[in-house]
């Protein structure tokens, strides 16, 4: 084992991987506006390279609320010496984080072995863009009754982007539209695309409720929904959470694709600068894997449910992100998530909180879901799967069956709702 990690290491550098030796998580709370102010000062007054920046997991947007940032190691004293002086609680959430990839990259190398000997796609393994993308190809021609590939674009590096359609026939049938994989580390999200993708062809004809579902509406599903992003955090930095699209004017590269939505664009929810990670692009829409999908839904004319799917932090939210004007359809969709993330606990007793997005978790403008709900696509959510901080977004592989298990439950919640409800 301790030579399968010392390879795991060798084959890092060798591909240019970005080393975080000492950099540690810290989780931070800010007890009160000035503490809050001091957080932010901390993001804004940092190095613009990128190896000297604080990378915030969890913004500091709300006093009281919990900040997850990961400090480079040769940042990370006089970062705890600022927090000390302005008094601001933390506590380590990940002591060395290079130690959690290595381990991940180990698991990964030793299932695609297994893979290879047993002849088996694993879904409870990671894995990069060409596996998934080779898995699709076999699990289309395996199921061609019921499933097929549809590319709806290309990303800014020429990349295609796919979408896996399950349907019974007709054209244009009321649709529910899932996306994983929008924010490119988040590597449990494609990993349970890939689990649901394969639970929807093996229960259709089996579990009464996805049937039903089916045989009524298709079901649109982009388990790689940031291909180019995703390509480099396999390649190159774990940690990439953007597109990689150039940035005029900026040595920066990307845009979030969730803060790049054309409803609430530009505004104190997303950042204006280029090197930020939750930098809304130059105008709305400026992302081929954002504008695939608008066109998709806008051309389709009859989605009625867009769920996203993100991690980590353990919560399932609903519009808006952008105002605190409540949605039209807030009562309806706060029942509705309730009863999700009930029917979620009733699978391995994991929590989650629910609510509109600007009351759950902060202000966010441009997002996925606002601008579907805006266009008239009634139930869309916002999915944080797994975990609330021990790991972050590098979750264990061996938390991806589980999380699928009991995300599934709660999807499969609103996917009956959708279909008993229509408008």
């Amino acid at each position: 084992m301790e030579k399968l990690a010392f390879f795991v290491i060798l084959v890092s550098t060798a591909f240019g991987q970005m080393d975080f030796v000492g950099d540690q998580v810290l989780r931070v709370r800010a007890n009160g506006e000035e503490q809050l102010a001091w957080l932010k000062e901390l993001g804004a007054l940092e190095d613009l390279q990128f190896e000297n920046k604080i990378d915030f997991w969890r913004s500091p947007s709300k006093a009281n609320l919990l900040v997850d940032m990961r400090v480079p190691f040769h940042s990370l004293q006089a970062v705890k010496v600022f927090l000390e002086s302005k008094r601001i609680p933390y506590t380590i959430m990940i002591e060395d984080l290079q130690a959690l990839l290595d381990q991940e990259r180990e698991t990964m190398l030793l299932a695609r072995k297994s893979e290879r000997s047993v002849g088996e796609f694993s879904f409870s393994s990671y894995h990069t863009i060409e596996e998934i993308y080779s898995w699709m190809d076999d699990f289309v021609a395996e199921n061609p009754d019921l499933v097929s590939k549809i590319e709806i674009g290309q990303s800014y590096e020429g990349r295609p982007i796919y979408v896996l359609k399950f349907s019974t026939g007709g054209d244009k049938r009321p649709a529910i539209w899932i996306d994983t994989g929008i924010h490119s580390r988040e590597w449990i999200t494609q990993a349970t695309g890939l689990w649901t993708a394969n639970k929807i062809s093996n229960e259709y004809g089996k579990d009464a409720s996805l049937t039903s579902i089916l045989d009524s509406m298709d079901i649109f599903l982009e388990i790689v929904t940031n291909p180019d992003g995703f390509a480099y955090t396999h390649s190159t930095n774990r940690m990439w959470r953007k597109t990689r699209s150039i940035n005029a004017g900026s040595s920066c590269i990307g845009v979030d694709p969730n803060r790049n939505w054309d409803v609430g664009f530009g505004g104190p929810g997303a950042s204006s600068n280029p090197c930020d990670e939750t930098y809304h692009g130059a105008f709305p829409h400026s992302e081929s894997e954002v504008k695939s999908i608008v066109d998709f839904i806008l051309a389709h004319a009859n989605v009625k449910s867009v769920l996203s799917i993100h991690s980590y932090s353990q919560m399932l939210m609903f519009p808006y992100g952008y105002t605190q004007e409540p949605a039209a359809d807030h009562e309806e969709l706060d029942n509705l998530a309730r009863e999700a993330v009930a029917a979620l606990k009733e699978v391995y007793g994991t929590e989650y909180t629910f609510g509109s997005l600007i009351d759950t978790i902060y202000q966010a403008d441009g997002t996925t879901i606002d601008w579907s709900y805006k266009n008239g696509v009634k139930y869309s959510f916002t999915f944080e799967l797994r975990d609330r901080g021990q790991h972050g977004f590098v979750l264990p592989a061996d938390q991806i069956i589980p999380t699928a298990e009991e995300t599934w439950v709660a999807l499969l919640k609103i996917m009956e709702h959708v279909r008993d409800h229509p408008y």
